[in-house]
């Protein structure tokens, strides 16, 4: 029973950090596309998930798997641990509100949309040179 107990709470951890490895990629993937460009194909779908999440005020599917897999290791919320104590309010700040969402879904497409202009400019500067 507790074997089973740590495997689903592992499990949940696990996927809050995927979950939040994932929000930081929709944020700041762009970025990498300055190195690679390549990331571009992955960002690109990342990046309007992620503004759609915010912009409907849906949540993450990955929000209910995870609470899922919480109650079926016999847990009840977010009592302790590192994960639930740092990672969680991140994702979910108190006080969330639509209103809330909707700015964080704009930031999503203002500093992404900043990075691939950038990205843009250059490839098309360089091919005026060429």
């Amino acid at each position: 029973m507790i074997a089973s107990t740590l495997f689903y709470h592992g499990l949940a951890d696990l996927l809050v950090l995927l979950h939040f490895t994932f929000v930081l990629f929709v944020l700041f993937g762009g970025l990498l596309i300055l190195k690679w460009r390549w990331v571009m194909w992955l960002h690109l779908p990342a990046a309007s998930w992620g503004a759609l999440i915010e912009f409907a005020g849906w949540i993450c599917p990955l929000t209910p798997l995870e609470h899922w897999l919480r109650e079926t290791g016999g847990g009840q919320g977010y009592q302790s641990g590192f994960i639930e104590y740092y990672v969680l309010p991140l994702l979910y700040p108190a006080g969330l509100t639509g209103q809330t969402q909707v700015v964080f879904g704009l930031l999503v497409l203002l500093l992404n949309g900043g990075v691939y202009l950038l990205v843009f400019r250059r490839r098309r500067q360089s091919m005026h040179r060429s």
